[in-house]
């Protein structure tokens, strides 16, 4: 049984020109101690999918089932609680986080928000063995964001995140604005803590090569739009949309002498403000037809498991 059930999710922003479409009819599912990636260039919607999901920004349309619960037909005090089995890590580990506050603090927060522990020394107890979890060490109990690297910042996030023990976490782009080596580092610990607490993950990235290693499935967005979900492994052996074949081709070799053919797109991008109904990446794309930009296609399976959005199937 799925843990999260996405259906027809909308989210649109009012603009003077008419609404955009920042998230279009998105739908899927996630099974409990998994990982959905979600891929997809910069403006796509990821990230107001995962906030939408989480009602960080209030739905237009669609719904949202979490553990059983309607997520979007909660009442404020409902959505409270619920706020305890689902939790976000942000891109940003230092903007997420509040500058005045020292690390102990940023921690405890959210416990003491939801008062889940009756004494003062309880929530320490709690808040020092968080610090350990995500390997952050005593000494750093009350030092303060500025004086700690972005690694350091975004193992408070983290950190943050599971002090209300959830089950679920939408990690927004939680290692693109770190280094290579602590890329690797704060991966690692997202996934033994999969492990350990059977956590069940949205990851949102840009980076192919970190949602192959990290993920379960794959979903890939265009322009708000849901356009090729597959399981990971299935999807880079047999990348189905243009859009997704791509993406695909961007990604660097490690091996000297190796070759991958680039496809370079070119033409404009589709207007996400009121956008006609067509293929929204037929613009841009090598094998649009006539078809392509009179109707939008509709998403199909061509393999168990595996579904595309596009005429050519």
């Amino acid at each position: 049984m799925a843990l999260l059930e996405v259906t027809d999710l909308r989210k649109y922003f009012k603009t003077p020109k008419g609404n955009l479409h920042a998230v279009d009819d998105v739908s899927f599912k996630i099974e409990e101690g998994k990982t959905l990636g979600v891929v997809g260039e910069s403006g796509c919607g990821k990230s107001t999918t995962g906030r939408a999901v989480l009602r960080l920004l209030e739905p237009t349309a669609g719904k949202v089932v979490f553990d059983g619960q309607d997520v979007t037909a909660l009442d404020k005090e409902a959505l409270r609680q619920m706020r305890r089995k689902m939790q976000i890590v942000f891109q940003d580990p230092y903007s997420s986080i509040n500058p005045r506050m020292s690390v102990s603090e940023i921690i405890a927060e959210p416990m003491k928000l939801h008062k889940m522990y009756a004494t003062k020394a309880e929530v320490d107890a709690h808040t020092q063995e968080l610090m350990k979890t995500v390997g952050l060490a005593e000494r750093l109990t009350n030092s303060y964001p500025h004086e700690l690297d972005g690694g350091r910042r975004q193992r408070i996030g983290i950190a943050r995140a599971l002090a209300l023990d959830p089950k679920f976490i939408v990690c927004d782009e939680p290692v693109s604005a770190l280094d290579v080596s602590i890329q690797a580092q704060i991966l690692n610990l997202l996934q033994e803590l999969q492990e350990q607490r059977g956590l069940t993950y949205i990851f949102i990235t840009h980076d192919l090569s970190v949602v192959n290693y990290f993920s379960d499935d794959i979903a890939v967005m265009y322009l708000g739009r849901l356009i090729e979900k597959a399981p990971s492994e299935k999807l880079f052996a047999n990348p189905s949309h243009p859009y997704t074949q791509a993406l695909l081709s961007a990604i660097p070799l490690p091996k000297l002498g190796n070759k991958r053919e680039r496809i370079i797109l070119k033409g404009e991008i589709t207007s996400p403000i009121e956008p006609k109904p067509m293929c929204r990446f037929a613009p841009r794309c090598i094998h649009a037809k006539d078809i392509c930009f009179k109707e939008e296609p509709k998403m199909k399976e061509i393999a168990p498991g595996h579904e595309v959005m596009c005429h050519l199937f």
